[in-house]
Formats: structure tokens, sequence, C-alpha cells
């Protein structure tokens, strides 16, 4: 019961920054896992099969508040699709050992990304192009680093000049059908999945989802992004410092 109430607690606080910002909700539980010494590949196995629950209500949630453009839903849904299982191809066929360092680098870096842009001002502007390859890009890094959707893409359409709202929406709304397809690119692979923790983390995340989605319109997003950037940065930098020194 205590592990459960831990990793439905992760999920829950996980959600509801995913639900305000469109992004870092694999990043979080991502690194929570593998700072417990969960083997990378589970790690991002198991979080994209919670967030094949959390993503569907964060989805939903975003639709009814009218947060999702069609056209950016489109354009990124289907080559992130083809990201996202070439990413599951890669990872599923390189020793742990080897993946652990990088990852901790990659959610490093993507934890500076999200710092970064609570110091930008995005000018108002609507983007509609190159967003095939951002979304191939996106599903790719996500499937391999256990989370970079909502960095990858979300960041870089707001860093474009991109309405906030839509932007958040669309990418949250697209993220499900990408967890889907990554959770069943695992499952196929035969990668071993902690389903006890999937449902923790589910839970969590779902009871977060509608709070998420509402404080899209309501919270600082800024403060949040600086907060969220330091806490990445944090768990990733402890887990590099323990996969180049084990002993």
């Amino acid at each position: 019961m205590e592990d459960f109430l831990i990793f439905f607690t992760i999920g829950f606080i996980a959600q509801i920054i995913d639900g305000a910002l469109g992004m870092a909700y694999g990043l979080t539980t991502t690194t929570f896992l593998l700072n417990f010494g969960v083997p990378p590949i589970s790690a991002t196995a198991i979080t994209h099969a919670a967030e094949c629950i959390t993503t569907g209500f964060s989805a939903i949630a975003h639709h009814r508040l009218g947060n999702v453009n069609k056209t950016f839903f489109f354009r990124l849904l289907f080559p992130g699709v083809i990201g996202a299982i070439l990413g599951v191809l890669l990872i599923t066929n390189i020793d742990a050992d080897i993946i652990k360092p990088f990852m901790a680098i990659y959610l490093l870096v993507m934890g500076i990304v999200i710092i970064s842009k609570a110091f930008t001002v995005f000018p108002p502007v609507t983007v509609t192009h190159h967003l095939a390859p951002l979304g191939f890009i996106g599903g790719f890094m996500d499937a391999v680093g256990g989370g970079g959707w909502g960095p990858i893409i979300t960041s870089t359409l707001l860093a474009r000049g991109q309405n906030a709202r839509m932007t958040i929406g669309s990418v949250n709304a697209s993220e499900f059908f990408i967890s889907v397809t990554v959770t069943i690119a695992f499952f196929f692979s035969h990668t071993f999945i902690g389903w006890p923790i999937v449902a923790a983390l589910a839970a969590g995340g779902a009871v977060a989802a509608p709070i998420g989605a509402w404080l899209c319109k309501h919270i600082p997003v800024k403060v949040l992004l600086f907060v969220v950037g330091l806490l990445i940065i944090g768990l990733s930098t402890r887990m590099l410092w323990l996969s180049l020194h084990p002993h």
C-alpha cells in the first residue's frame, strides 16, 4: 500500500504538471523511476503504459475546454507514431548500462530547455509549417528517453510564438496516440512492464488530469516551468552521477 501511494503521488504530480504545461509527465515519471532503480527500458515502458490512461483523460478534458487545434493534432500525430516505433526498436536493442547515462544527459538537457522557456517572451503568431519533422523527432525521442513529446514539441511551438493554450491542448491530445503506440511496441518486444506501478501512476494521473487542464488557463506558467525544470535537472543529475559511479 505504501508503494502504491508513492507511485500514485508521482503520477498525480506529473499529470498536474503535464496538464498545465503540455509537457513533462514522461520526463518527471521516468526520472523518478530511474532514481528508484527501475531499468531504463522498463522505466520508459511503464511510463508510456501509464500515459495511455492519463493522456486519454487529459485529451478529453482539453477537447471539452476547446484547447485542441485539429491542424496541429493531425500534422504532429502521424510522423510522431512513426518516430515512436523507430525509437522503441532502437532502445530495445541496446544494453541498459549503456543507455542509462545517455538517458540522464537527455533528461538533464530537457530540464535546461524547460527552464529556458521560463525566461522567454513569445510573440503571438500562428505556426503550421515544419510540424511533420517536429512530430517525428518528438515521437522518436519520447520513446527512447521515456519522455520528450511535450518538451520538444510544446517548447518549440511556443518559442515560435504559437498560442499557449491551443498548443498545450493539441500536444496533449496527440500524445495519447503516441503513448499507445509506444506501449504496444514495447509489449511486442517482450519488455518487462511492472503493471502494479502502471496502475498506481495511472490512477494518480487520472485524478489529476482535469485539474491540470483547468490550471492551463489559470496558473502562472513561467513559475511552473522554472520549478519543473529544476526538479528534472536535480533528479537527472543524481541519476547521471549514480550511473557513472555505481559503487
